[in-house]
């Protein structure tokens, strides 16, 4: 009875070092969702400051005259929507 005792203590004893191993790497998960939830946040910033400063640089283009036809078409179709967007806010406003 002793030897089973024995292995049953050194089952436990495994079975403890498991479960300690197994929440270090539930904490470690969790960090690294939380990075990962930080960075993509950080991304979507990055492209969003991207796509701002590149319809900056469309607008000083067209303000100086330096787009060529497919731009400035992309431009005013941008500049129509844009316009569009404004008349229906504008009609949301006046029901």
């Amino acid at each position: 009875m002793n030897a089973m005792q024995e292995q049953i203590d050194r089952i436990n004893e495994k079975l403890q070092v498991l479960l300690k191993k197994y929440q270090a790497l539930q904490k470690e998960n969790e960090r690294i969702k939380l990075d990962l939830d930080n960075r993509n946040g950080k991304e979507k910033e990055w492209r969003d400051k991207t796509e701002s400063l590149q319809h900056q640089v469309e607008i000083l283009k067209a303000s100086s005259g330096q787009l060529d036809e497919t731009a400035k078409k992309d431009f005013e179709k941008r500049i129509n929507q844009y316009l569009k967007e404004i008349d229906r806010c504008i009609a949301l406003l006046g029901e």
